[in-house]
């Protein structure tokens, strides 16, 4: 397959023509196969149409495929709005080479933070829809959102890097928990969809395709990753930290870890979240053995400055999951007003919860 090269120059410059003639609806339409060399930038109120093309990106690269304008300057009373990045028939997000930089070696020996590995990468969104994408080989996580509000990620399917390396170095498909098990992926934390702080009023539907680690994680806690991309105040009330008022429904995949993962930790509340459809597709799998949990909700594992109260996690409801991991449902910390219906499991645990986990007001546990 011949990709164009220069992909990126190639995209913002046909991005800043339009721009430049109010006359021009604000739309572009990509076809053709692109290798991607630099961040390519979308503007507010503005269509990315991708219609049977291959964006790739370009080896030795360290940069996101797509980007808001503002997500690296982002302003709280200034969101940028109304981004829609949209793939019609068989529309390809591609990482490429992998180009060896890891949460481990983020912002160290020269090397740039982990973000820039985010295939898509949103900050300070006020209405988006991502839909109707394929996103093969990501870095790292594939879509990357914090303080994005009114929004809808609908048919997006994932082929991660299922490696893992051999005792001798060589790297062979068929990712596995035994022996090493984890440490031995060839590329680590390779979510699917991260909803970060301050995300809210957000549907995810119909997610498919094989990650190797967590497929849709809703994850509050404020460090390293949240400082560089938190809206700045400029006179006006900061921006909320809040996970909430998430809708994920008919989510059908693989996942070497968690399909669907809930975490909050350091004083970010999660609230008003609906898990409504879940399938472990994994039988059988070229890709993987089985996953540890169909839906994680906390962890007794400490990421944030402190593990959450009743007041900060609560009002959450998980029904409808068919699972074939080692536990169906795995509760940790304090949650408040948790609703489990119809949960299946098949060869693992139905539910475990640690010691650590406290519940108030829980139905079907």
């Amino acid at each position: 397959m011949d990709f164009i090269r220069n992909g990126a120059a190639i995209l913002n410059e046909r991005i800043r023509a339009i721009l430049s003639d109010p006359s021009l609806p604000r739309t572009l339409t990509v076809t053709g196969n692109y290798e991607i060399e630099d961040t390519v930038l979308l503007p507010s109120d503005f269509t990315l149409i991708l219609e049977d093309c291959h964006l790739r990106m370009a080896p030795g690269t360290f940069c996101n495929l797509l980007r808001n304008m503002g997500a690296t300057d982002a302003r709280a009373d200034c969101p940028d709005r109304e981004i829609r990045i949209l793939g019609r028939g068989r529309a390809i997000l591609d990482g490429g080479e992998y180009n060896g930089l890891s949460e481990r070696n983020s912002e160290k020996d020269g090397m740039p933070h982990i973000s820039v590995n985010n295939l898509i990468l949103l900050g300070n969104v006020d209405g988006f829809r991502i839909e109707g994408l394929h996103l093969r080989r990501q870095r790292w996580w594939a879509i990357n959102l914090l303080w994005c509000r009114h929004g809808l990620l609908r048919d997006i399917d994932f082929l991660a890097d299922d490696r893992r390396a051999e005792p001798d170095g060589t790297l062979v498909p068929g990712l596995t928990h035994r022996d090493n098990g984890y440490a031995a992926c060839h590329i680590h934390n390779a979510d699917g969809i991260d909803l970060r702080c301050g995300c809210r009023d957000i549907l995810i539907d119909h997610v498919t395709g094989f990650t190797q680690d967590d497929t849709v994680a809703l994850t509050g806690l404020p460090g390293r990753l949240e400082s560089l991309f938190r809206p700045k105040e400029s006179g006006g009330a900061a921006l909320s930290d809040d996970i909430c008022n998430v809708t994920i429904r008919n989510v059908d995949c693989e996942a070497f870890c968690a399909n669907i993962r809930l975490l909050n930790q350091g004083g970010v509340r999660l609230y008003n979240i609906l898990v409504d459809g879940m399938t472990d597709s994994s039988m059988g799998s070229a890709h993987m053995d089985r996953g540890i949990c169909g839906v994680r909700i906390g962890d007794n594992h400490l990421y944030g400055s402190r593990h959450s109260t009743f007041e900060e996690t609560f009002n959450i409801t998980v029904r409808n999951v068919y699972s074939r991991a080692d536990t169906a449902l795995r509760l940790a910390g304090c949650i408040a007003r948790l609703r489990a219906e119809n949960i299946c499991c098949f060869d693992g645990a139905l539910a475990r919860i640690e010691n650590d986990a406290h519940l108030l007001d829980a139905e079907g546990i």
